[in-house]
């Protein structure tokens, strides 16, 4: 009987050490494999990351919106605005005195010597203000009040001056110092041209010496 049973172990002793080194390799797949497991999960877990990442650098690409303006700063240009408005019109209203020397002046195109001529045209829109245009130049001016009596046109930011009196009119440039035409003469002015020829006035020197 025993021995059979030593007959048989030694029959399956190769068996036996097969089986156990069959075994090994197994044992080690079944670890790679448990061990790759966890790399594959922490690979996907770090997608969503990348993810949030490009998110928040598009976020910070986003233009910011302009903020509204300031409602002071609104209001104070506003009130300038208003202000301007105000001396505009405080300037474009004129005198009663001033309306009255723009009902004497001589409109229409005037001959002036030399071939030259002064178109002057009430300007519509203004009211006592006057268009004086000529060969070259072009003003737009208002009456202004004299000690003399005389008719006077004044374009202030050109320096230009229409004076006008009973027997001719004259263009003046005070800026520039000269006269840009002169003798200018109305039928009206004309007339009365005529008739001082014939009739001089008296001498302020005949009248001093008297």
């Amino acid at each position: 009987m025993k021995t059979l049973i030593t007959t048989a172990l030694i029959l399956l002793a190769p068996a036996i050490a097969m089986a156990q080194t069959d075994a090994k390799p197994a044992a080690k797949t079944t670890a790679k494999t448990s061990t790759a497991a966890p790399a594959k999960k922490s690979t996907t877990a770090a997608k969503p990351a990348a993810s949030t990442a490009k998110k928040t650098t598009t976020a910070k690409a986003t233009p910011k919106a302009k903020p509204a303006p300031n409602s002071s700063r609104v209001q104070l240009k506003s009130a300038a605005t208003q202000v301007a408005t105000g001396f505009m019109a405080a300037e474009a209203a004129l005198s009663p005195e001033e309306l009255l020397v723009s009902d004497r002046v001589e409109t229409g195109r005037i001959p002036c010597e030399l071939g030259a001529f002064v178109s002057i045209q009430k300007d519509e829109r203004n009211p006592g203000r006057f268009n004086v245009e000529g060969k070259g130049f072009k003003y737009h001016m208002q009456p202004v009040v004299t000690s003399t009596g005389a008719i006077r046109l004044e374009d202030h930011k050109a320096g230009a001056v229409w004076v006008q009196i009973a027997n001719k009119s004259m263009l003046l440039n005070q800026k520039q110092g000269q006269r840009m035409a002169d003798e200018c003469m109305t039928p009206q002015q004309v007339t009365v041209a005529e008739a001082m020829k014939k009739n001089p006035p008296p001498s302020l020197l005949d009248s001093s010496s008297k």
